[in-house]
């Protein structure tokens, strides 16, 4: 079962530095995708000189493919946001590079910050959002490989099918 708690269940690995393991040159365990989002975030040379800035739609860039894995730069302007959605059958890592995202799932909103990390599972649904005055840029690692990005209807947007039960 997927869930926004599914980190909870387990225990968030997040939170136990000493567990994360070397990036390894093929990835294949939570842990070392962990790992290798870190070493790439750690070393600005590789990401840098590549970041753009879109006024009109968040600007992305693959910077690495490996067997069965992507690692994909985005850039976020104020106000830009990704839409409620999750990532088809790919599992994945967030880590903020600069500035603040805003990440809001069904159970929680969270602030995150340079250096933070999101793990989720295939199907985890949420959305993130520039809510700064600043812009912001965010690393991401998909494994297996994006192939799709299920859009769903906001809560705060879906029409209702019937009338709004009436209390006595």
């Amino acid at each position: 079962m997927n869930s926004d708690n599914d980190l909870q269940i387990a225990g968030d690995i997040l939170e136990v530095p000493h567990l994360l393991q070397p990036p390894r040159e093929h990835p294949a365990t939570v842990a070392e995708f962990v790992g290798l989002a870190r070493a790439v975030a750690a070393d600005r040379s590789q990401w840098a000189h590549l970041v753009r800035y879109d006024a009109t739609t968040r600007w992305y860039h693959r910077l690495r493919t490996g067997p069965g894995y992507e690692v994909w730069l985005l850039s976020w302007v104020p106000g830009q946001g990704s839409g409620l959605h999750d990532h088809g059958r790919s599992a994945g890592v967030l880590t903020v590079l600069e500035g603040t995202l805003t990440e809001r799932a069904r159970r929680a909103t969270r602030a995150l910050a340079p250096g933070a990390q999101r793990v989720f599972a295939p199907g985890y649904v949420h959305e993130v959002v520039n809510d700064s005055l600043e812009p912001a840029v965010s690393l991401h690692v998909y494994y297996p490989g994006l192939t799709e990005m299920p859009m769903h209807a906001s809560p705060h947007c879906e029409a209702r099918t019937e009338p709004p039960a009436v209390r006595a």
